[in-house]
């Protein structure tokens, strides 16, 4: 076993889950229909949405689709939920240091992929990061003070990826020091609306939106007919919600970060929940909102929170070299500065020849 690397996840194909109810849709009972279908529920802290068009010629129960999608989402959670005691991630965090654990296939390929982000993206990304989250007041105990300068320290010493010992090939995993923690808060919601998406592809259901607490995967055609429309957000601490401008597309993973929601004030300083993990300080930029498009909404996820961790300048110079869609807005004084690169532009309402 040696510490984390520049591992290729060419070789780590995401594990498909094992659908255990019907397969013969033909003899899944009643409840079919042709028109679009809405389903949606509570998940993960937040909710899930899904909206598909039935197909006459095999049609699909809404009771077979919600089973479809829950049971992904229970995979997920049984492997990866830092707020569930019993899950495999929960464990991780309870060990001491050269404890070793085996884990399963999905927690390894969203450890694969989230340690090649963070590779990527020079440490903006990082899994570790927690203990500076909560430190800083942003963890399940809420907002805080300010933490020391020795605090800060002693938190810089349990983040980083090179923190971990980690052997693929076995699934073994092991902390190279006490404290360490591992968070996949902000790439396991991507990876579950990608496990899901493929669950109800297996269900022969090739129209639909999948959205959960705002990551979203949309694959054939919208009730319209036509490909999907999604609205961005415009930032607005206040709560409202105004769009900024949308995108159309299908077969594609969307996913936004931003740090105009969550945050809390000491001695007139603003303090982000958004630590980077190279300083186990908040950010402070000018980047307010960055939306990413892939086909995974798992890789879209992550980038989203890696590239506002790193800031305008280099957020623009990795979306490029990591062929990311990246729509940002920037504050200017009292003025939002978008921007968006030609991957982005290409599917942007406010781009399209008609507009």
């Amino acid at each position: 076993m040696t510490s984390v690397g520049n591992y290729s996840l060419a070789s780590f194909k995401r594990p498909a889950i094992a659908l255990a109810f019907c397969f013969l849709l033909s003899a899944c009972g009643a409840g079919t229909q042709d028109a679009s279908i809405k389903l949606d529920g509570p998940v993960f802290g937040t909710r899930w949405n899904l909206t598909y068009l039935g197909n006459p010629e095999s049609p699909v129960a809404s009771s077979t689709a919600e089973a479809a999608v829950l049971e992904a989402f229970a995979v997920v959670n049984d492997s990866m939920n830092h707020y569930d005691p019993s899950s495999i991630l929960s464990e991780f965090n309870r060990l001491e240091a050269m404890q070793l654990i085996e884990v399963d296939w999905d927690f390894t390929y969203v450890l694969e992929s989230a340690i090649d982000i963070s590779i990527r993206s020079a440490g903006a990304y990082d899994p570790t990061v927690s203990p500076a989250v909560n430190l800083w007041g942003f963890g399940p105990g809420g907002p805080s003070a300010a933490p020391s300068v020795s605090e800060l320290e002693s938190a810089a010493t349990v983040v980083g990826i090179n923190r971990l010992a980690w052997d693929p090939t076995t699934r073994s995993l092991m902390k190279r020091t006490d404290g360490v923690r591992l968070d996949f808060s902000s790439i396991a919601k991507g990876y579950a609306v990608d496990l899901a998406a493929d669950a109800l592809d297996e269900l022969g259901i090739d129209n639909f939106m999948l959205e959960v607490g705002g990551e979203i995967q949309v694959r054939g055609q919208s009730p319209r007919d036509a490909d999907w429309r999604l609205a961005i957000e415009q930032p607005d601490a206040t709560g409202g919600r105004q769009m900024i401008d949308a995108v159309v597309l299908t077969n594609m993973g969307v996913a936004t970060s931003g740090d105009y929601r969550n945050y809390f004030m000491q001695d007139g300083v603003r303090y982000s929940h958004l630590i980077d993990p190279r300083t186990v300080r908040p950010i402070e930029h000018d980047l307010v909102s960055v939306t990413v498009i892939h086909p995974s909404t798992m890789v879209a996820d992550a980038w989203a929170t890696a590239l506002m961790i790193a800031g305008t300048a280099e957020a623009k110079a990795l979306a490029e070299i990591n062929n990311l869609g990246v729509f940002m807005v920037s504050r200017q004084g009292d003025d939002l500065i978008t921007y968006a690169n030609d991957a982005m532009a290409s599917v942007l309402i406010s781009q399209q020849p008609d507009n």
